[in-house]
């Protein structure tokens, strides 16, 4: 096994070429949507060779990435093999949502303010690009005598989930791992995580003169009363109680809704759409149900109105797979030497690229470069954020946890 100071000691040294990797990477947007994400990825390749890494580009065809409501989309995979033994994975992705207002610093500017990089991405995940990659060249740097392979999956669509990113490659078998771990928190290994449901709900009635309301029937009067009956199911869901660490109650958010033809017309047709995060002790088809009985429910007393669904996505929730108690305990044990303090393993109320690869049977855990919450990193607000001390220390940390698994 490496020692860890010779390993910190690398990481030290490569620190001032990472804080610039990660600024070029913050430069080049990647907002997905729209998801026109393949110059990032180019960059990124770009960048990785300079660091002396080969590169492999896989492109997505074109009718997936279509499909998956995106622009392009080019998955890089790098791979580093030190000797005969298990295969690791390391999965950031480098697809953000749009900055939106409020910004104090320019969103793509990536500047650093008392040891503090502000960007779109900093922190989610672009953050993590920078993590493993010098993570692996202080491994190099350091001459780890490791038996196994090392490998770098940088995917783009963790945004929209997942789909053409981790879980195509894992389909397509360009890659199957061993061990599988995911972007995630410096003061935090994570084992659990929330799924997440997305439905679209169609509320179809007739329209009429405004003058004459009663010759319609009112789409947006019936959608009312569906979203009475859904947000007095979402008070109930706090009754549901995780037994896992950091994981609280299911939650249910309708942050879409649109419809209507004019201000002098009873609106024919209204659509909204519904997050419903699930608790992992939860059963997704079982969670679908029930929220489509309850609009059923609702719908009987309206005459004049027809109500469907459409499943936008579903993400399934992230739980441990044989043999990742061993990754998580490594990764761990790293972790609190790396910052000199206790690092719990735990469960998020998110969805994640993990889940793809616990879907395929690999042990799989999260973990990267960030603050103790995702609050603390202003992830998907204004102003994320990332503070350069704890890349250093979670790239330590990382390359300490790959040393001790492959050593």
């Amino acid at each position: 096994m490496t020692d860890f100071a010779a390993l910190r000691s690398a990481v030290d040294g490569l620190h001032a070429d990472q804080v610039r990797f990660l600024a070029e990477l913050v430069k080049v947007p990647s907002d997905n949507p729209p998801g026109d994400c393949g110059p990032h990825a180019a960059r990124a390749a770009e960048l990785l060779e300079d660091l002396g890494f080969t590169v492999e580009r896989h492109p997505v065809p074109a009718d997936l990435v279509a499909a998956n409501g995106m622009i392009s989309a080019v998955n890089l995979i790098v791979r580093k093999r030190f000797g005969d033994g298990p295969v690791v994975a390391l999965n950031a992705h480098g697809d953000v949502v749009a900055p939106g207002d409020g910004w104090s610093h320019d969103p793509y500017g990536a500047e650093v303010v008392d040891g503090v990089m502000y960007g779109r991405g900093v922190a989610v995940s672009k953050s993590d690009f920078a993590t493993y990659a010098f993570a692996l060249k202080a491994l190099e740097q350091a001459g780890a005598a490791l038996r196994g392979t090392v490998e770098l999956h940088l995917t783009y669509d963790e945004e929209a989930g997942g789909a053409i990113g981790p879980k195509w490659l894992l389909d397509s078998g360009l890659s199957r791992p061993d061990f599988a771990v995911s972007a995630g928190f410096s003061y935090q290994v994570v084992t659990h995580h929330n799924g997440c449901l997305h439905l679209e709900v169609t509320v179809a009635g007739r329209s009429a003169h405004a003058a004459r309301p009663d010759t319609g029937h009112d789409a947006l009067e019936a959608a009312t009363r569906l979203l009475t009956a859904l947000y007095a199911m979402r008070g109930r869901l706090a009754e549901r109680r995780s037994a896992v660490t950091g994981i609280e109650s299911p939650t249910l958010v309708v942050g879409l809704i649109e419809g209507g033809i004019n201000t002098n017309v009873v609106p024919d047709r209204i659509t909204f759409r519904l997050d419903r995060r699930m608790i992992p002790e939860e059963n997704p088809a079982a969670v679908e149900a029930e929220i489509i009985a309850v609009l059923d429910e609702a719908a009987r007393a309206l005459p004049g109105i027809t109500v469907t669904t459409r499943r936008i996505m579903l993400a399934e929730p992230f739980g441990p797979v044989e043999g990742a108690d061993r990754l998580a305990a490594a990764f761990s044990t790293a972790a609190e030497t790396a910052f000199g303090e206790p690092v719990p393993t735990v469960g998020i109320p998110l969805y994640t690229d993990a889940r793809h690869y616990a879907a395929a049977g690999i042990p799989t855990v999260l973990y990267g470069a960030g603050p103790r919450s995702m609050l603390d990193a202003n992830a998907h607000r204004a102003d994320e954020k990332l503070v350069l001390e704890d890349l250093r220390k979670a790239t330590a940390a990382v390359a300490a946890a790959l040393a001790a698994l492959l050593g």
